[in-house]
C-alpha cells in the first residue's frame, strides 16, 4: 500500500485541503508504514512536491519516491502534453529540484499524445516511443532516475518498451474496468510491478463506481470491511506484484485505505467479484 499525492493540492475539490491538513496526511502515511509515494511536479502546479518535501525531508532511507513526466501543468488545472525528449529531461530535473533529491527512485513516462478534450496533440508532441525511451534510459544511466516506469500505455507499447527494462506500469484498472487486462498479463509474465490508477473508478463522468456495485457491497458486509477496502483488496489479490497508490487529503480516509492490507477475501468472494464486471 502506497500513497498517491495528486489530491494533496486540492484542485477540483469543493473545499481544498489546508496546507496543514495535507502535511499531516503525509506524515500520518509514513507513520502507518507507507514507503512508496507517487507524485509529479505537475500535480497542483508543483504544490504536491513542495508539500512532500516540507513534510518528509530529510527522507527516510526506505522511502521510495516515484514521479512522472510527459506533461506540464496549467493554471487552469488541466495538463498539456510534454512528450519531447528535452521536455522529459526538464521534467525530471524539475522534480529533482522540487523534492530536494539527487535521484528519483522511479520515473514514469506518461504517454499523453492527446489533449485533455481527447483531440490529437500538436505534431511536435507526436514523439516516437523509442526516442522517449532513449532519453529515459540516458537519465537512468546518468543516475538521475533509478527505474523507468510507463503510464497510460497500450500492450503493444509495453512490449516495444520491454528491452529498455521497465520497473512498473501505471494504467487505469479496477474491478469494473478490466480494459488493461492485457497489460497486466504482460506484467505478470515479466515480473513488472503493476500500479493501477482509478482503482475504485473515478469522480470523472463515465466511470463506474466500484463502491456502488451490489457484489462489492455484499462482500464488504460479509468480511466486515468497507466497499472501498473490498475494491482495493481485490486488486491486491489479482497479482502479487501490485502496488496500490490510493490518494486522499483526509487522514480518516488514509487510515481506511491502509487498513485494506488486513482485509482477506475468500476464493468464493473473489470469484463472485471476478464476475462483477459483467453484471
Amino acid at each position: 500500500m502506497g500513497f498517491g499525492a495528486m489530491q494533496l493540492p486540492g484542485p477540483g475539490r469543493p473545499v481544498p485541503p489546508s496546507r496543514e491538513q495535507s502535511l499531516a496526511v503525509l506524515r500520518r502515511a509514513i507513520a502507518l508504514g507507507v514507503n512508496h509515494i507517487d507524485t509529479s511536479q505537475y500535480y497542483g502546479l508543483g504544490l504536491a512536491n513542495e508539500l512532500i518535501r516540507e513534510a518528509l525531508s530529510p527522507y527516510s532511507e526506505d522511502l521510495v519516491l516515484v514521479s512522472k513526466v510527459g506533461a506540464d501543468d496549467r493554471p487552469s488545472g488541466q495538463i498539456a502534453p510534454a512528450q519531447r525528449p528535452e521536455q522529459l529531461r526538464d521534467g525530471v530535473e524539475r522534480n529533482l529540484a522540487a523534492l530536494g533529491v539527487e535521484r528519483l527512485d522511479v520515473v514514469n513516462l506518461r504517454i499523453l499524445d492527446t489533449r485533455v478534450d481527447g483531440s490529437p496533440a500538436g505534431p511536435d508532441q507526436q514523439v516516437a516511443l523509442d526516442d522517449q525511451l532513449a532519453e529515459m534510459t540516458a537519465l537512468r544511466d546518468e543516475g538521475k532516475i533509478g527505474g523507468i516506469g510507463l503510464s497510460n500505455i497500450t500492450a503493444d507499447q509495453l512490449n516495444q518498451a520491454l528491452p529498455a527494462g521497465i520497473a512498473c506500469v501505471q494504467n487505469r484498472y479496477s474491478l469494473l474496468d478490466r480494459s488493461s487486462e492485457p497489460l497486466l498479463q504482460i506484467c505478470r509474465d515479466n515480473a513488472i510491478a503493476w500500479v493501477p490508477f482509478f482503482p475504485l473508478g473515478s469522480a470523472f463522468p463515465g466511470f463506474s463506481k466500484v463502491t456502488e456495485h451490489p457484489s462489492v457491497i455484499a462482500a464488504a458486509t460479509a468480511v466486515g470491511a468497507t466497499p472501498a477496502q473490498v475494491g482495493l483488496a481485490w486488486l491486491l489479490a489479482t497479482y502479487d506484484n501490485t502496488l496500490l497508490i490510493p490518494g486522499t487529503a483526509s487522514i480518516d480516509h488514509l487510515e481506511e485505505n491502509i487498513a485494506t492490507s488486513q482485509v482477506r477475501l475468500s476464493p468464493e468472494i473473489i470469484q463472485t467479484l471476478n464476475n462483477a464486471a459483467t453484471t
